[in-house]
């Protein structure tokens, strides 16, 4: 008798579970962590019993409960966030009610209560609802865990994420999101601080006609080493994903890494998607690896592509900007303001596209105009 073998679906096989125990301390060579900042990570490897949580103040929607009474479908998928999931004794959970159409966002502060926090964000948007999340977190220690989103079925949920603060602070989150039939999803995630960051996103789509739009940015100065991984999982048919993020490197030392993974399952006819990504390396010196991975198990598709480049400034753009009279290194901070717009105007609030424009204005030392919206 002959026996077959084949592959698994995904031929990156991911291990969930709960259990810390289950998963292999990481090494430098293994795929998933080898473009990571590993050493400056490894604290997060293991379980810090002195370790607080990460919380916010209470509001209309909004609430900090112990952990043992979230009740959660995500599961860990590395041993960073098993173990902030098995450390956390409180839980951020912001809830929109099922037809809610909140106009004003929530505006979310996450604070850490000591200077190792474990993070445990859990956002549930009901059916039909619409809202916007932003979520705000400026970073005085090291912080890893979740921020896990729940997007029932037909609702619209926008999430704006800002990471700032402290450049000596290390940074390991996993992002998952699961969608529900046309429902629709949106974040943009600005990241700005942390010495070392690992954010990990991924989609899951429980039923056909969901669309997700992952967009990013980043800006990585001295000793900073700034990784996004995405993973979006298309499962259902007639199925939407759109993922942009754009990246500078401002110094000799900065680093980054971008690895984008879509799995495209048989049965996820009609599926349109794709990902991009761009860096700007504005220092000799500065490495930005950028790696975007197509799998397609069906060639019944609406779309499927990807793109990726990295390169310095665009000559003819700054000669223009100094033939109008502004200095070599005006011209560059504009250009560079600029290489950001295509990722923050589709935020739909104009006050936190303003805000997240003027902090990458601040960091590149030049002053915001008065008027975003002209």
């Amino acid at each position: 008798m002959s026996v077959a073998t084949t592959p698994p679906a995904d031929l990156s096989p991911r291990v969930h579970s709960l259990d810390p125990a289950d998963f292999a301390v990481p090494t430098s060579r293994d795929e998933e962590w080898r473009f990571s900042a590993f050493a400056r990570l490894s604290a997060c490897f293991t379980l810090d019993p002195s370790a607080g949580s990460v919380v916010a103040a209470p509001a209309a929607g909004v609430s900090v409960v112990p952990m043992s009474e979230v009740v959660s479908s995500w599961v860990p998928s590395d041993l960073p966030s098993a173990i902030a999931r098995r450390g956390a004794d409180r839980a951020v959970v912001i809830e929109i009610p099922a037809q809610d159409q909140v106009q004003e966002p929530f505006v979310v502060d996450l604070t850490a209560t000591s200077a190792t926090a474990y993070q445990h964000v859990e956002i549930v948007a009901g059916h039909f609802s619409r809202a916007t999340v932003v979520l705000r977190q400026r970073l005085t220690g090291d912080v890893s865990g979740a921020i896990v989103a729940n997007v029932g079925d037909g609702a619209e949920l926008n999430i704006v994420t800002v990471i700032d603060g402290s450049l000596d602070a290390a940074y390991a989150m996993q992002m998952p999101v699961t969608l529900g039939r046309d429902s629709s999803f949106t974040s943009t995630l600005a990241t700005l601080g942390g010495g070392a960051v690992r954010i990990v996103s991924s989609v899951d789509y429980r039923a056909p006609g969901g669309r997700a739009n992952l967009l990013g940015a980043f800006l990585s100065d001295a000793g900073q080493h700034i990784e996004h991984r995405v993973f979006v999982n298309h499962e259902q048919p007639h199925c939407t994903s759109n993922v942009l993020c754009k990246g500078a490197l401002m110094n000799a030392t900065a680093r980054s890494a971008w690895i984008g993974d879509v799995l495209v399952h048989t049965s996820a006819i009609g599926t349109d998607t794709y990902q991009m990504n761009r860096n700007l390396i504005l220092s000799e010196g500065a490495r930005a690896d950028s790696v975007p991975n197509l799998e397609l198990e069906t060639g019944d598709i609406a779309r499927a592509g990807h793109a990726s480049a990295t390169g310095r400034f665009d000559d003819e753009q700054v000669f223009y900007l100094q033939s109008r009279g502004l200095s070599l290194e005006q011209a560059r901070q504009l250009v560079v303001r600029g290489f950001f717009a295509e990722v923050l105007s589709d935020i739909s609030a104009a006050p936190w596209r303003d805000e997240l424009l003027t902090l990458i204005s601040t960091r590149l030392g030049i002053e915001a105009p008065e008027d975003e919206d002209e």
